[in-house]
Formats: structure tokens, C-alpha cells, sequence
């Protein structure tokens, strides 16, 4: 019987929050694009506003402000623009350098109340172009985490409501930033969920399993310890959410070349790969808790040869790997309360499936095949190319 994937909420963002002054340029743009003048401000608009984008995306850093507020203040026609954090300047960016040693502190009554504010501005220098200030709290959720301001000689209505938005837009990034955040920060615990998986019942089998060959065998007790080390030196590595299908299919050999000193002839291995797939990059352990699946339940109670087989296929912009086995199989029912969540039995097979469906989206799951006395087969497609995938 086959499980199809299950269906998770897809969210596809765009350039979210585009100022309202764009947004109105774009709606009325259905009118006027028979007029070029039009097209390119909507076009240019809009192409500012994505130069400003990825700067944000790092969320509300010194280096991630530099970068951003030259298209800022392009967005607002602004001489001078200004952003702090809760503690400083993180940048003041054009015209008036001058004012940029009281910016935080134009900032500071915004920071409190969470208030725009439309400051007149004291300067010495007659040829200064500073005379205002417009400030405007930049938030995450309902905490005011920042400020923007904009620098000019006037401080007219549509001065501020045109900072306003382009803040909102700002807040709109950095909640990205934060939902970035919150991925990896998932993503990395979802992993040490795996090792800790991996650790208690892999480790004392392997050591016992070594420690019976010490004196029967000790070329061979040896080896095997070097796989073991191998092996866990792959799976506890503290780097790098990606690696290669080539490393990754490495780790996997280790792990069997390990069970198949503790089951001898009882457990049968068949691999097959297209070499073209194996620079492929691949989430971290995305393949090595399908192999343990196989093994711990679906070969491990199963009485004589158990064998297990991995493939890995070319599909042109993707590959199509498989882990089958002919083992005990699994009660469909069992199996959708794995993926419910509802289950401890297979929790590496949700974990992987969820994983997967977070770097790629909900077509990239699982999708497994199995029913009880029939055997295991699980089904991976993964795209050859993905952007933020990358095993360097």
C-alpha cells in the first residue's frame, strides 16, 4: 500500500509588504503601462525595494543596515536616512554626516513608545539640507526592536505616511529573518533528535559486536572500529546542514558494513548508484535513518536472510533514491500515526520527511511503500539543484 505524502501548509513569499505608494503605482500601472514613464518608476520601485531585501534577510544587523540603506533612502527620495537597534546607530547613510552622532537620540523617544515621530532640527550650516526628521519604530511582533528614520528639509503628511510603509516593509524582512532563524534552529534540532536516536542503540551494538572479534579476530575487530569511528565522526559533526549524496551514502556503507558483523550472513546488501548523482547535495542524515529503519524494524525480527536494497537514479533535475527491504513490513495504520506525530515506532522516517518538505517543499517527502509481511520500500526525489542547498 502506498502512504501519499502528507499535506503541510505551503507558504510562498514574494516581496512581501511593498509600500503602499508602490502598491497603488502597481494597481494603477493596469491603466497607464501604455505610457513608459510609468512602467519604468514601477519597475524601478519595485527593483530597489529587492536590492533592499536580502541585506534585511539577516535580520537587523550593522552590516545587514549598511548594506540596505542606500536603497532605503532611494526608496524615499530621502537625503539621509538613519537606523539603530535598541542599543546604537547601526547606520546613518547620506547627507547632514553631521547629525548622525544624534541620531540614536532622535530615536530614543520612538524606542520607548513605539510612536512616530516628526522632529525639527536644529544646524548651523546654511548649506546643510537637514532640517527634519522623520521617525518610525521598526517591530517584530508586537516588540519595537529598531527605528528608521528619514532625513530631509521638509516634513510634510506624505513624507511620513511614505516612511511608515517602507518600515512596515522593513518589519516585514526581518519577521523572514526570524522565520529563517526559527527553520535552522529546527532543522539543527531535528538532527540531534537523529543522533540521539542513532546513539544508544547503534553504539552498544557495534561495541559488543567489536568486542567479539578481540580475540577470535583482532584484524578484523580493528577494521571495524575504524568503520565505527568513521561513522560516528560523520553522524556527530558539528557543521554544515548539507553534504554531498556521495558522503552521505559513505556513512551508510559504514553503518552496514557494522550490521553485517553483527548478522553475518543473515543480512544481504545491494547498492546501486549512478555516479552522476553522487556530487548531489543532500540534507545531513537525510538517508542514514531510512537504512536504520530498515534494519531495526523491518529485518531485525524477521527470521533467516534479510536483504535490503538502496538505488540511486538519475531523473534529470532530480534524483530518485530508494531503501527497500523485504522485511516484516508495517501495518499502514501504524504507519500514518509515525507520520501523525501519534507514534514513537520509525520517528526517524518523520523526521526526515519533515525535514525534507522543509528545504523543498511538500512534493519532496516521503513516500512509503509497505504493509505488514511485505516488506519496506521508501521513495526520496530530490532535486539536483535547490537554492540555500549547497554542500560547501
Amino acid at each position: 500500500m502506498t502512504m501519499e505524502p502528507l499535506v503541510a501548509l505551503v507558504v510562498v513569499v514574494g516581496l512581501v509588504g511593498v509600500p503602499v505608494v508602490v502598491w497603488r503605482l502597481v494597481v494603477r500601472g493596469r491603466r497607464e503601462l501604455g505610457t513608459s514613464p510609468a512602467e519604468r518608476a514601477t519597475f524601478e520601485t519595485l527593483h530597489t525595494a529587492s536590492l533592499a531585501a536580502p541585506p534585511l534577510r539577516a535580520g537587523l544587523t550593522q552590516a545587514g543596515a549598511q548594506k540596505a540603506s542606500r536603497h532605503l533612502r532611494e526608496l524615499l527620495g530621502s537625503p539621509a536616512v538613519a537606523i539603530t537597534n535598541g542599543e546604537e546607530l547601526l547606520v546613518y547613510d547620506g547627507a547632514g554626516e553631521h547629525h548622525a552622532r544624534e541620531a540614536f537620540d532622535h530615536a530614543e523617544a520612538t524606542m520607548k513608545d513605539g510612536r512616530t515621530q516628526v522632529l525639527s532640527l536644529s544646524c548651523l550650516l546654511p548649506e546643510c539640507p537637514i532640517r527634519h526628521a522623520v521617525v518610525v519604530p521598526l517591530t517584530a511582533g508586537d516588540r519595537v526592536i529598531g527605528s528608521l528614520a528619514s532625513y530631509s528639509d521638509h516634513a510634510s503628511a506624505g513624507l511620513v505616511r511614505a516612511v511608515q510603509e517602507v518600515a512596515q516593509w522593513v518589519d516585514s524582512q526581518l519577521e523572514l529573518a526570524e522565520l529563517d532563524r526559527s527553520r535552522t534552529l529546527l532543522m539543527e534540532a531535528e538532527v540531534r533528535a537523529l543522533r540521539a536516536q542513532i546513539s544508544p542503540h547503534f553504539i552498544y551494538n557495534s561495541l559488543t559486536t567489536i568486542a567479539s572479534f578481540v580475540r577470535t579476530d583482532p584484524e578484523r575487530a580493528r577494521e571495524l572500529l575504524i568503520e565505527f569511528a568513521d561513522f560516528t565522526r560523520y553522524s556527530f559533526r558539528r557543521h554544515g546542514d548539507f553534504t554531498t549524496l556521495a558522503e552521505e551514502l559513505r556513512s551508510i556503507d559504514r553503518y552496514l558494513t557494522l550490521e553485517r558483523a553483527r548478522f553475518g550472513d543473515h543480512l544481504q546488501v545491494t547498492l546501486r548508484v549512478a555516479p552522476e548523482v553522487l556530487p548531489v547535495a543532500v540534507p545531513f542524515l537525510c538517508l542514514q535513518p531510512l537504512v536504520e529503519n530498515a534494519v531495526r524494524h523491518g529485518l531485525e525480527s524477521k527470521p533467516g536472510v534479510g536483504r535490503i536494497t538502496i538505488v540511486a537514479e538519475d531523473e534529470g533535475a532530480a534524483c530518485r533514491i530508494t531503501v527497500e527491504d523485504d522485511g516484516v513490513g508495517m501495518d499502514p495504520e501504524l504507519l500514518r500515526r509515525v507520520f501523525a506525530g501519534e507514534s514513537g515506532n520509525g520517528v526517524g522516517l518523520a523526521n526526515v520527511d519533515e525535514r525534507l518538505r522543509q528545504v523543498y517543499g511538500d512534493e519532496f517527502g516521503l513516500v512509503v511503500e509497505t504493509a505488514p509481511d511485505a516488506g519496506t520500500k521508501v521513495t526520496v526525489r530530490l532535486p539536483k539543484y535547490h537554492p540555500g542547498v549547497s554542500a560547501r
